[in-house]
């Protein structure tokens, strides 16, 4: 029988399916009971595993999914999702692919509308589902204001497509000291969907908030709501964060340990330099992995035996080394990168960055492990 840890023994990615799922029964706790709420699963489920999230996300009741690209809807229908997805970025290339999978893509510029309409009229489609995105201010993507019109005269020469919804993207949600600019990109958004929506002669569903518009803006929650990182145990503020639960754990292991002397170097580059007699440990993830360099010579720690073990030296493509003096451990033992005690975005802090990135850049090469967590 193996001495590791839940009998790991190597670098692993649990994701908690009960934590996911006391995110969602949270998230929807702010929302009036008729507002509908869409799961964003992009980037492999913000770096976890898209398609068991999507399935538990199925079982909590979620009325949409959102990925960035068709490719990503397609992986999950591969995995037998049934409910709606919309594709946010969709590639005009990929067109017939997002048709014959049933994927429902977020038309956001007379290019991209132009060319949807004809691949629907090439396939026969009638009513297609299409969701129309316009630019409030985020300035990324998106239809402008004064494209009402025309949108509507090329939807009089169509009967390919019908709009499923309308819907925009805050930009500053989370920052309060942005509320007059948060409040400004409603209004206009409002003026904008009922222009859109007098001229179509029925009502689509509406959707502008993020999770941090979740928590901030009930004001524009309107008919649907978007949530991406809370799902995943994050909300861009510390005080809602403790009613949040990480669903991923990145947990690995002590490769070796070493005991070095005043002034010896670790690591490329010597950049680390011992200030006294220390121990250090080497553990089986780099920069591959997605621990980006950044996190090294102590902009970074791990936890080890429930203590901060500063990451020292360069962040190695496939290894890093921690200071683990004064720490009661040995080889084998389990190491905690990101988890609870640990979450992704006190860590990213350290290299001002944000939970997003860190979470994101997890490799593919690191084993994922489904559990359900008490």
């Amino acid at each position: 029988m193996s001495n590791y840890p839940d009998n790991h023994g190597e670098t692993v990615l649990e994701i908690d399916l009960n934590a996911l799922s006391h995110n969602y029964r949270y998230l929807t706790s702010r929302l009036k009971s008729e507002t509908k709420v869409l799961g964003v699963v992009k980037a492999f489920g913000y770096g976890s595993d898209a398609c068991e999230v999507a399935k538990e996300l199925e079982n909590q009741g979620v009325d949409y999914f959102a990925v960035a690209y068709v490719n990503e809807g397609v992986a999950l229908r591969d995995a037998g999702i049934e409910t709606p997805i919309l594709v946010l970025h969709p590639q005009i290339v990929n067109f017939g692919s997002l048709i014959d999978r049933c994927l429902e893509p977020a038309l956001y510029s007379p290019r991209v509308f132009r060319e949807f309409v004809s691949e629907a009229e090439a396939k026969n489609q009638k009513d297609y589902p299409v969701h129309i995105k316009f630019n409030t201010g985020l300035n990324r993507l998106g239809f402008w204001e004064n494209d009402t019109e025309w949108i509507l005269q090329q939807l009089e020469t169509t009967e390919s497509v019908k709009v499923k919804s309308v819907f925009s993207h805050l930009a500053a949600s989370e920052d309060l000291s942005e509320r007059e600019f948060t409040m400004n990109q409603i209004a206009s958004f409002r003026k904008t969907s009922e222009e859109l929506s007098k001229g179509l002669g029925y009502q689509p569903m509406l959707h502008q908030s993020n999770t941090s518009a979740i928590l901030n803006y009930p004001e524009a929650h309107f008919d649907m709501v978007r949530t991406g990182i809370g799902l995943y145990g994050y909300s861009n503020s510390e005080e809602i964060d403790t009613n949040l639960k990480p669903v991923v754990t990145l947990k690995t292991i002590i490769s070796q340990i070493h005991k070095i002397e005043p002034e010896e170097s670790v690591g490329y580059n010597r950049a680390y330099r011992a200030k006294g007699y220390e121990t250090i440990a080497t553990l089986p993830i780099g920069h591959a992995d997605g621990i980006s360099r950044n996190y090294g010579n102590g902009n970074g720690h791990v936890l080890v035996q429930g203590k901060k073990a500063p990451i020292i030296g360069n962040v190695c493509m496939d290894m890093l080394m921690v200071n683990i003096s004064g720490i009661d451990c040995r080889e084998g033992d389990e190491v905690i990168i990101i988890g609870e005690e640990n979450p992704a975005s006190k860590m990213a802090e350290h290299v001002e960055s944000i939970s997003y990135e860190l979470l994101t850049a997890l490799s593919h090469r690191i084993k994922r492990v489904i559990c359900r967590k008490q």
